[in-house]
């Protein structure tokens, strides 16, 4: 068995409150577990009013899988939220 784990960092310069930006990270990991039943957690920048940075994971018998996965994560957040992707990081285990 091997493990996806994905960290992407988004930039939502719009945001103006800790409010606001937890409710935006509320819809965008409810949306993303339910479109790709995988693990996904606000892991980083949690005081920053202006950044996310999620961690998504994922196990599969199958590498090539596991990379699609994580692209088509990646693919569903730039093409249905105002957020741009700064950062990504990907490692299979």
């Amino acid at each position: 068995m091997k493990i996806g784990c994905l960290e992407v960092t988004l930039g939502v310069p719009f945001v103006t409150s800790l409010k606001e930006k937890r409710m935006i990270v509320r819809s965008l990991v409810a949306k993303i577990r339910n479109q790709f039943n995988v693990s996904v957690h606000e892991v980083g920048a949690l005081d920053v009013h202006q950044q996310i940075v999620l961690g998504v994971t994922t196990g599969s018998n199958s590498e090539a899988t596991l990379h699609s996965v994580l692209d088509h994560v990646i693919n569903f957040i730039e093409s249905n939220y105002d957020v741009s992707v700064e950062e990504v990081i990907k490692d299979i285990f």
